[in-house]
């Protein structure tokens, strides 16, 4: 069994906090998730979080213009730039105070950075500077009384807006000009969230807080301003510029240039020369928001130069599209009753991208043909359980907020949400044909959803009433078992006519877990009351057997071939069980392995919080070998069950945005009165942080008491995909899943000293085909495998399969899988797979625990390939008869005028008086 499992995507949540941000080409969509960067690509259908973890929530993010360089900042100022080609970080920067905005100048030479009162140009790092000279700083431009809400920057790069809580909006110049000066604009009555500029123009539109819009027009064309040479331009060491147009001597004075004189000889700068605005228009955007709320503010906006579109949201969930500089209503649509986070155009202007915090919702939206691009939202409360489908193509999960959702593990996109149940999901689980979701809820209902049609067909109840915390099928999927939180009792239905057949009782506790036997027809249920019992469910005698354990069990799994049982235990135990005898085999001690972090409200060390840890989700491997287990911690930890050792432990996160990460607390924060971290600094204009918070009991909206809350990290549940090859946890931060990159491990098999690249070619060229495979396979290099398989024949491949040693079967339907997948000689892999399966077939199934995941892998493959292919026929189907149609019409078009044309020729021939037939 190989660990070399890496992080590969995070799904369940597609957006936390920050703004949003398309690539270049308009196909992707760049959104913060955590501390995390999550790129969905509109056009494939696929999403794909980066392989980079900031140590805080990342804010806000800035793309260069060339696309290949994303620039993130968290949210206490750390900034990390990262290549969007290699997926790294090339360069960390630290600013010295929170980022409200970063912008990228559009020719990719700078970047403007609003830091408190103060906006800072710093170069930025990129093939346009032909260096790697990040974050020095150009200008520091100051003067504002209040923090920088928003910045933009002229076509030329040359000029910045920024606008300010102040209700003021600033314009200055990077570079020092002959006509410009500057500018500070006025009469917002509340702060300014939103400033623009129009293309290759010094006209600007400012939006407020209170919804109102001011366009501004300016007395200067941007080509007009004249901009001095480099040489004269002057830098104090704080960063702010000379004012002045000339050079200054040692003593400080300033005189004029040779060049200078001259042109002011030529042409008299006078103040009237200057670049001034005057308001054009102002537009009131609140009138149009029609809503029971009586403080409804503008959030977010975005505008596209070259399509003039703007683009408001407000905090009520409404957003709005007008045409400028006209202030035509194009569209207004609601998409919640949260408020909007964030909008972005793409480069076309044809998708919008709407991001709501509150919900964790993302959304593109085409505004022409008024359809959604993409409209995805992840559980915005714990996720609580989750499972595999059998085929491991799909992963199931549910929540606190009472939602089932159904994500797909190639694209990462949820396609089905079921929200039937009124309370938090405790448990899922999927039957063995793949065709039914299964789960239990503190509702008290047990509800079966059908995967085909994606609708609730059945839903199993107590006759009284009962929270249900645990959830288990049999294998043939006819009978569901759940256990109640409150009543003590497990309760058994008929999938086929939703009867309760028996109420199981014994009990003294919560049932914490329960688990049915792969292989024989028994439940084993897990409780706080220091036991685990064995149940026969179809004898219907009752409890088989009931077995102590040293502390409250919270969790309890069979192995894959059912003859083994592992559980977990409140003192931090794992202990291993033989079902047949009811024997302990085996222990681990595995408190020590949770590494826990200290909250800000412990007050002892995290050395004896540890103490109180356990784990709360257990998982037997695919082949059985090891089990992953997983609890109050940010750590998930993979044991040998033969040798009862750590094996390997995984961190899932370094996120200081959550509780119990740090080891240990900050002792500057510490004083006579308590913890500082404690004291909520919420920010009243801050949406974002708002929406970060937990309301009174009861309340649903209007809750001003309402509070933020760090939450703290865990793994709710933690599970192994059939195929083998990746597994997931349900943790605070989403649903994380680790895959295994075989390529990246050198692993031969029986290698020995004449097996090189260079024997295996020579053997291939003598045509002994069956011992070149077998010498590939035992140096598993990728490409010479390839190779080799890739240089038989199609008539050979049944003789080379049937030679085939069954030693290297594993090896070789792994790489079948790979080739299935990215190779494009799909009927010729396919060809050496039904060999395979045919010629080896009682060999797999005498062998079946080991090869089970991967015939899983296998079949999850050709599944995938059918619906691509699918799609791909189904297009050019229709495209053949739309072709075809086509040209019928213009046949008969043709003949149509054909006919036409003779029947004026037989006028010709045989004319007619009309005179004459009007006599008659």
């Amino acid at each position: 069994m190989k660990f070399s499992y890496k992080f590969s995507n995070l799904l369940g949540t597609v957006y936390h906090k920050g703004n949003v941000v398309f690539d270049k080409d308009g196909n992707s969509v760049i959104s913060p998730v955590g501390n995390r960067v999550s790129v969905f690509d509109l056009k494939q259908n696929k999403s794909e979080t980066l392989p980079i973890e900031s140590q805080y929530n990342i804010k806000n993010v800035t793309l260069s213009p060339c696309g290949n360089i994303l620039i993130a900042v968290n949210e206490v100022g750390q900034c990390l730039v990262c290549s969007l080609v290699s997926k790294t970080v090339l360069h960390q920067h630290r600013f010295t105070n929170k980022v409200r905005s970063i912008r990228y100048s559009p020719n990719g030479q700078y970047v403007a950075v609003a830091k408190g009162k103060t906006v800072f140009v710093y170069t930025a790092p990129g093939a346009t500077m032909r260096q790697f000279h990040a974050f020095s700083i150009v200008h520091a431009l100051k003067g504002f009384n209040d923090d920088v809400q928003c910045l933009d920057w002229t076509s030329d790069s040359k000029f910045v807006v920024a606008g300010c809580r102040d209700m003021t909006t600033r314009i200055f110049s990077v570079f020092l000009t002959e006509n410009f000066r500057p500018c500070c604009l006025g009469s917002h009555m509340d702060s300014v969230v939103a400033c623009f500029f129009e293309e290759n123009s010094l006209d600007l539109y400012t939006l407020s807080r209170n919804g109102t819009l001011i366009v501004w027009r300016s007395s200067v064309n941007l080509e007009d301003i004249v901009v001095l040479k480099e040489e004269w331009v002057k830098h104090r060491v704080d960063g702010s510029e000379d004012v002045g147009n000339g050079e200054f001597n040692e003593a400080g004075e300033e005189y004029e240039t040779p060049d200078l004189k001259r042109r002011k000889d030529e042409k008299q700068i006078g103040s009237e020369l200057f670049a001034t605005y005057h308001k054009e228009a102002m537009h009131l955007m609140k009138t149009l928001v029609q809503s029971e709320q009586k403080f409804v503010s503008l959030t977010a906006a975005a505008y596209h130069q070259q399509t003039r579109i703007l683009v408001s949201g407000f905090s009520n969930g409404a957003f709005f599209l007008h045409e400028m500089p006209e202030f035509n209503l194009i569209h207004s649509l609601s998409v919640a009753e949260q408020h909007i986070s964030s909008l972005a155009f793409n480069c076309t202007g044809d998708w919008l991208s709407i991001a709501c915090a509150g919900l964790g919702q993302l959304l593109v939206w085409e505004w022409q043909s008024e359809t959604y691009v993409l409209k995805q939202q992840g559980h915005f409360n714990n996720m609580n359980c989750l499972t595999y489908s059998p085929d491991g193509q799909f992963l199931i999960t549910g929540g606190d907020d009472g939602k089932v959702k159904v994500w797909n593990m190639s694209s990462g996109f949820c396609f089905v949400t079921f929200t039937e149940h009124t309370s938090s999901v405790t448990a899922v689980s999927c039957t063995q044909n793949g065709k039914v979701v299964v789960s239990a809820s503190s509702d008290g209902t047990v509800r079966a959803f059908d995967l085909k049609r994606y609708r609730n067909f059945k839903t199993f109840t107590s006759p009284k009433p009962t929270q249900f915390s645990s959830l288990a099928l049999d294998t043939s999927g006819e009978i569901i078992c759940a256990g109640g939180h409150d009543s003590f009792e497990i309760f058994v239905w008929s999938m086929q006519n939703g009867r309760l057949l028996e109420v199981l009782s014994g009990h003294e506790a919560p049932i914490a877990s329960l688990s049915f036997s792969p292989m024989h027809s028994v439940v084993v249920s897990a409780s706080w009351d220091k036991t685990f019992r064995i149940w026969d469910v179809f004898s219907g005698k009752g409890s088989r057997e009931a077995v102590n354990v040293v502390s409250d069990a919270l969790a309890i799994t069979f192995r894959p071939d059912g003859i083994e049982l592992a559980v977990s235990t409140l003192n931090g135990q794992i202990t291993f069980f033989e079902v047949q005898d009811a024997v302990q085999v085996g222990s681990i001690e595995g408190r020590n392995d949770l590494k826990s972090g200290r909250r800000d409200t412990d007050l002892v060390s995290a050395k004896l919080i540890q103490k109180g840890k356990a784990f709360t989700s257990l998982c037997y491997t695919a082949d059985g070998e090891c089990i992953l287990a997983a609890g109050q911690s940010k750590c998930v930890c993979i044991y040998n069950v033969k040798h009862q050792i750590l094996i390997k432990k995984f961190e899932i996160t370094q996120n200081r945005s959550f509780d119990g990460v740090n080891d240990y607390i900050n002792r500057r924060k510490m004083t006579e009165f308590g913890n500082l971290a404690l004291i909520e600094e919420r920010d009243p204009d801050d949406d974002e942080e708002r929406a970060v918070s937990i309301a009174l009991p009861g309340v649903k909206k209007g809750d001003m008491a309402s509070r933020v809350y760090k939450p703290e990290v865990r793994v709710m549940c933690i599970e192994f995909s059939p195929t083998g090859r990746s597994w997931a946890a349900a943790t605070t931060e989403g649903l994380l899943v680790y895959s295994l990159d075989s390529n990246l491990v050198f692993d031969p098999l029986d290698l020995e000293t004449d097996i090189t690249t260079s024997s295996i070619r020579e053997t291939l060229l003598e045509k002994e085909y069956s011992k070149a495979l077998m010498m590939a396979l035992k140096l598993k290099e990728h490409k010479l495998v390839v190779e080799v398989v890739e240089n038989i024949s199609p008539d050979e491949v049944r003789l080379v399969i049937s030679s085939l040693s069954s030693r290297y079967l594993e090896r070789f339907i792994s790489f079948l899988c790979d080739q299935l997948e990215s190779s494009a000689h799909l009927e010729f892999y396919l060809l050496w797979s039904e060999n395979l399966l045919m010629i080896h077939g009682q060999h797999l199934k005498d062998r079946s625990l080991h090869m089970l995941p991967l015939l899983h892998n296998l079949q999850r493959t050709l599944v995938r390939k059918r619906q691509q292919l699918e799609k791909i026929c189904d297009y050019n189907k229709y495209m053949l008869r739309y072709v075809l149609s086509l040209g019928d019409i213009v046949r008969k078009k043709a003949e149509a005028k054909e006919n036409e044309d003779y029947s004026d020729e037989d006028k010709n021939i045989f004319p007619v008086d009309e005179e004459m037939l009007q006599d008659e």
